[in-house]
């Protein structure tokens, strides 16, 4: 039987321990939160209960705690996706597993997730997701029969404010674009005029080979991404798209295969001489290239993704369809309008790039 001792806080982290005697006779800590979330220290020991009776009686009920279930929500549902599970085990070390692993499932219930939701300095944005990786332990706790099937409780946590961007996005003008290109070197200018002129994520544009241009049909087709080095299918089924390519749009990957030492049909169309076209230019250059352009061109501040927010600006700007607008983009809310309609737009969609080819690469 293990004997709780006290609670004991760590001063240059400000988490909380149970101090306990264990079976072997040792002095063990196991953390249950942090300082900051708890306003007194009757809440903080209020908090600690459940677990001081499950290391003095063991649990009760035989539901398993947050931590446990948390490990195999990894090994048998959490996604596969490099980038998605990047995201989701970092929300899962850094916040729920900190303030609701020690406890059991049923402990984590709508009102105090929702207040802890609120005392933690976190956008709204952020806040949504944990709710979501919340609602999907919940759910997962179901399907392997750790509570009832009932409601999901996270259904009941409003968050205020979810809806609302905290920063609105950054598009450029067209005289911005230029000015900021013209700052560019060869490779990073390449990079930036397929990112504005498809509209692709940096993921995506850095994923490209050269075998993915059709040249005698005058398409590209976007099937994989890069993140941090590793290559990992696209977003979602409707990112992996064969898309059309202007004529001058060809003329510049042309351009750009031909000063390139890498330029095998199966080598990346952006491959970083540092790796020996083993990889693509990694994401951190780009992006230091995209800021010390952007300083040098008097643009502001900028990021990779302002190309993808300046593509679609720019589709307004040339008067396309909503619908054909949302094809280009690949978004994967596609409505029933474009389900029924969308194999009709093809020249529209061809049309629409064209336009935005002229933007990007009109003459100074």
């Amino acid at each position: 039987m293990n004997r709780a001792h006290g609670i004991v806080e760590s001063k240059t982290r400000g988490t909380l321990h149970l101090k306990y005697i264990g079976a072997d006779g040792k002095v063990h800590r196991k953390q249950f939160g942090n300082s900051f979330d708890f306003a007194t220290r009757e809440a903080a020991e209020k908090a600690a209960e459940l677990l001081r009776r499950k290391l003095e009686n063991g649990s009760r009920t035989g539901m398993p705690i947050v931590a446990d279930l948390v490990r195999r929500f990894r090994d048998e549902r959490m996604s596969q996706r490099h980038s998605t599970r990047l995201a989701c085990d970092s929300r899962l070390n850094n916040h729920i597993l900190p303030r609701w692993g020690h406890m059991e499932v049923s402990a984590m219930q709508a009102r105090p997730f929702e207040l802890w939701l609120k005392s933690l300095q976190l956008s709204p944005k952020t806040r949504v997701h944990l709710r979501g990786l919340a609602h999907q332990l919940w759910d997962f706790a179901m399907y392997c029969g750790d509570v009832p099937v009932e409601r999901n409780p996270m259904e009941l946590v409003i968050i205020k404010g979810a809806t609302k961007r905290q920063r609105q996005p950054r598009s450029l003008a067209v005289e911005e674009f230029q000015k900021f290109a013209a700052q560019l070197g060869g490779l990073e200018r390449a990079i930036a005029l397929v990112c504005v002129c498809f509209g692709l994520r940096i993921s995506e544009c850095l994923g490209l080979k050269w075998h993915d241009v059709d040249w005698l049909g005058c398409k590209l087709r976007v099937e994989r991404g890069i993140v941090r080095q590793i290559v990992d299918d696209v977003k979602t089924i409707y990112s992996g798209r064969m898309m059309s390519i202007d004529a001058e749009m060809l003329a510049v990957l042309k351009s750009w295969r031909q000063q390139t030492e890498f330029a095998a049909d199966s080598d990346w169309i952006f491959a970083s001489p540092a790796k020996l076209g083993r990889l693509p230019v990694s994401y951190p250059h780009v992006w230091l290239s995209f800021q010390d352009a952007a300083s040098k061109a008097g643009v502001g501040k900028l990021s990779t993704h302002t190309m993808r927010h300046t593509y679609r600006s720019w589709l307004d700007a040339a008067g396309t369809a909503i619908a054909v607008q949302q094809k280009l983009m690949r978004h994967s809310d596609i409505r029933t309008t474009m389900n029924v309609y969308g194999d009709v737009v093809t020249d529209e969609m061809s049309q629409a790039h064209s336009k935005v080819v002229r933007m990007a690469l009109a003459k100074q």
